[in-house]
């Protein structure tokens, strides 16, 4: 069992992992090779720490405003097919005989699904998720806890559901709002909705150019806390510094939603090999001037660069 669309093994492997001090990694694709590049890294990792298996979460975005990575899969950018597309390929890599990357559990992610935009994706599409984000950060409190409500009493038998109530900051310099009342809010929106999951304003920023952010401990300690059991995830880690990601599973986080950095980095490293290929390429070699070159090295960096957040994430403890 490797691509787990069963959200009872899903929470299982989860908090199994959590009981252990590992917060899981919720690593965003939006593309072939980004998806190999988190099975490859998982799979390092477990050859490195002799683990037998290793849990991770492949996470899509569909029709989200600030980043549809469903819709960069394929030139045609239908978000449907990119979805069907990565999660039917993420499945052969990791799932049945002879499977590369077989000893890897992935829990597939449908990630800041739209309750109007992303419909298809929430309902029909889920089918294909063991876990959903139900965003209507958008929408006032009462209504969002409306209809986060009414979509857990829907769907919340088939998928894990996380939930958000107020808006996170995208790019830089938007910071978290400091608020008196953001745990008793947050405490009412997790009792009356049912989420399996908060996304929760710890100070970091999504899509973030760079790694000021101020970590919010604090505010997650309180939240663990007032909730009673680790329920919470953090989006955004692209904008920590190891350091901060060390600590973030004794808060309370139990999934880690990242992404830009690991495009950023392997892209910017890609493009460098890519540079040092030109004189073969202006000879018409054709293995420097194929795709499959830069390709390849841009999933060789990303999977490096995951492997390491796993091990700021506490997976050596899975061992």
């Amino acid at each position: 069992m490797a691509f787990i669309t069963d959200k009872n093994k899903a929470r299982e492997l989860i908090y199994g992992a959590a009981e252990k001090g590992a917060c899981t990694a919720l690593f965003c694709t939006g593309s072939f090779w980004n998806t190999e590049a988190i099975l490859r890294g998982a799979l390092n990792f477990a050859d490195k720490h002799g683990l037998a298996s290793v849990p991770v979460i492949t996470a899509m975005t569909a029709n989200y405003s600030h980043m549809s990575q469903a819709k960069r899969v394929s030139r045609c950018g239908d978000e449907k097919i990119g979805i069907k597309a990565v999660m039917d390929y993420c499945r052969l890599l990791c799932d049945g005989p002879g499977a590369p990357y077989g000893r890897v559990d992935v829990m597939p992610h449908l990630d800041h699904g739209d309750p109007k935009a992303d419909l298809w994706a929430l309902t029909e599409g889920s089918a294909y998720f063991s876990s959903v984000m139900f965003d209507a950060q958008n929408y006032p409190y009462e209504e969002n806890l409306k209809m986060t409500r009414d979509y857990v009493k829907a769907w919340g038998d088939k998928v894990l559901v996380e939930g958000i109530f107020e808006g996170l900051s995208v790019g830089d310099g938007e910071k978290a709002r400091q608020q008196d009342d953001y745990t008793e809010k947050a405490l009412r929106f997790v009792k009356e909705t049912g989420v399996d999951f908060l996304v929760a304003d710890l100070g970091t920023e999504q899509q973030s150019a760079g790694t000021e952010a101020k970590y919010l401990k604090d505010r997650a300690l309180s939240l663990t806390s007032a909730l009673g059991k680790p329920m919470l995830v953090l989006h955004g880690v692209s904008s920590l510094k190891d350091e901060q990601i060390r600590t973030i599973c004794a808060d309370g986080v139990i999934r880690a939603n990242m992404w830009t950095r690991i495009v950023r980095e392997s892209g910017q490293y890609a493009a460098r090999r890519l540079n040092e290929r030109r004189d073969r390429m202006a000879a018409n070699d054709f293995e420097a001037c194929e795709a499959a070159a830069y390709i390849n090295d841009n999933i060789d960096k990303a999977a490096e660069i995951m492997e390491g957040i796993m091990e700021q994430l506490g997976y050596a403890r899975l061992a």
